[in-house]
């Protein structure tokens, strides 16, 4: 059975292309002509209410008849906020007691007063803005150091010639390498080291005693070793450890230093000056916060160069076992005196070869401190001292048992000069380990009563290793200043460290120039003043 089909009506429009006439039904319908690039915004506004309610929203283009369908975004989507329906999380202690913002309003009220401030002043409220302002404060600890000037460790006449200045960053990159030394003498009698003061912790502290014992600090020329072997011409140069490591670390000092050199023939003396501050320790030399030169005050430099000195003599003698056991090496203490009970020491007089094609040799008494026995072998021990003054600050008796390392490197941080001196010692002097004493004051202020919090133990290389310190480099340093020195004429020298520049400078001084009976020698003409600095000898007159 075929089911009914009606043709819809066709209407054909031959002047173009859609209906020939309007539907009934879709009469009387907005309607706005368009292309198909145009964007449409809604389909339709049967009541342009939106038109009324936001003006300017569907604009008028020239050419349209209708512009309800011309959409423009405006700030109608400004007002739509996504709402949160979650649960507010639940705070533990309730809601706040301040708004939010109540630090930021009081930071614009200060603000606001303060701008209010400096209008009123005028003119001179730029200057207080440029003092107030934070980022020229930054480095405030630099500046600090910079301003604080030290004084010389040797009162520079005005008739003393400077003869050569030398820069630290000229000794950088020096190197040389010595070998193997030779030991040409030994003497004096070491004690053992007691190993029951390794068990020492801070709960445990023991207080320091004082040693009664003599100690010997005699200079290069007065020791009579020295004089046999430079008669002998076992050596062109000759030192103790005490000064030649001075010379080897001066790229890491700070304070300023001198040692006095003496030509005679084709030999060099190198000796420390009577009075002088070699023999001392430093304290915090190399810190960021400068120590300062205050004689009265027992944190300044000298108080504490001599509480650091008397320290680590006290200690090298408490650490022995003093069981009557010594170990000899050979020969008696050349400074021993009659009646006199001798601290413990050691001494090695080594031989090193700085330039062999020029025949130069070096010949330094070392100084070593005990013997350790470990698994049934001796060793040479170096004790040293590190000495704790601002309990504040570092604050050792809590933070040794579990930050060890941390104090011994931020002690070595403060304290680089000296610790470096230390390791270049031990090093010369053949011993196979150091052990580094942590001792405390008794309280902040008193600079006389000491205990000890600990010790540890460390090898001479590692403790290099750790700074950077490299032991040909300072030989480097030491062959240059020989070198140099043997270029100058016969006489007296003094190597001086500038105490506020990174500068050696070499003086030629009088044969009694550090005499008690020194008279001063007239001034030099103009035309006999040394071409080579005469900036450098105006310089030494100031000071």
């Amino acid at each position: 059975m075929a089911l009914p089909y009606s043709v819809p009506d066709i209407q054909d429009n031959p002047d173009g292309w859609g209906p020939c006439s309007v539907p009934e039904h879709l009469k009387d319908v907005p309607f706005a002509p368009f292309s198909k690039s145009d964007k449409l915004g809604k389909a339709a506004d049967w009541t342009q209410q939106a038109y009324q309610r936001n003006q300017g929203r569907y604009g008028q283009q020239p050419g349209a008849v209708n512009a309800v369908f011309q959409f423009f975004h405006t700030e109608e989507e400004d007002s739509f906020h996504l709402v949160d329906n979650r649960p507010a999380k639940a705070t533990r202690f309730g809601a706040r007691r301040f708004p939010a913002n109540r630090f930021a309003q009081q930071r614009r009220e200060r603000e606001a007063a303060r701008a209010e401030r400096e209008r009123r002043e005028g003119a001179a409220a730029p200057q207080k803005q440029q003092k107030r302002n934070p980022w020229q404060n930054m480095h405030w600890r630099e500046q600090q150091r910079q301003q604080l000037q030290y004084s010389s460790s040797v009162d520079i006449r005005p008739e003393w010639a400077v003869k050569e200045q030398i820069p630290f960053q000229n000794l950088a990159k020096l190197n040389c390498s010595v070998g193997a030394p030779e030991d040409l003498h030994a003497a004096g009698s070491l004690e053992y080291y007691d190993k029951a003061y390794d068990k020492l912790t801070t709960r445990q502290e023991k207080p320091l005693v004082r040693s009664k014992r003599v100690f010997r600090s005699v200079s290069t020329s007065d020791d009579p070793i020295i004089r046999s072997l430079a008669s002998e011409d076992a050596a062109r140069v000759f030192a103790t450890d005490a000064i030649l490591t001075t010379i080897m670390c001066a790229g890491k000092s700070v304070y300023s230093w001198d040692v006095v050199v003496t030509r005679v023939g084709d030999k060099l003396f190198f000796d420390k000056r009577e009075g002088g501050s070699l023999d001392q320790l430093t304290v915090n030399e190399t810190a960021p916060e400068q120590v300062p030169e205050d004689k009265d005050n027992i944190n300044g430099v000298q108080q504490l160069s001599l509480e650091a000195t008397a320290v680590n003599r006290h200690l090298s003698q408490q650490l022995l076992a003093h069981d009557g056991n010594k170990f000899s090496l050979g020969n008696p203490n050349p400074f021993a005196g009659q009646g006199e009970e001798l601290a413990s020491v050691g001494y090695k007089y080594r031989r090193w070869s700085l330039n062999p094609e020029a025949g130069v040799d070096i010949v330094v008494r070392c100084e070593v401190d005990a013997v350790i026995n470990n698994k049934g072998e001796d060793q040479l021990l170096a004790i040293k001292a590190l000495n704790e003054f601002d309990l504040r600050a570092t604050d050792w008796r809590k933070k040794l048992e579990s930050q060890r390392g941390a104090v011994l490197a931020f002690e070595t941080k403060n304290n680089l000069t000296k610790i470096a001196k230390w390791t270049m010692a031990a090093l010369l002097g053949g011993a196979e380990l150091i052990k580094l004493g942590y001792v405390s004051r008794a309280g902040p202020k008193d600079n006389a009563n000491h205990v000890i919090l600990g010790t540890q133990t460390s090898k001479p290389r590692d403790l290099a290793a750790q700074m950077s310190l490299s032991p040909d480099h300072c030989w480097g340093v030491v062959r240059a200043l020989v070198d140099m020195l043997l270029a100058q004429p016969e006489g007296r020298y003094l190597l001086v460290k500038d105490p506020n520049k990174e500068l050696l400078r070499l003086y030629a001084v009088p044969e009694d120039a550090f005499e008690t009976n020194y008279v001063e020698e007239p001034l030099a003409d103009a035309d006999e003043v040394p071409a080579e600095a005469p900036a450098a000898a105006d310089e030494a007159a100031d000071e």
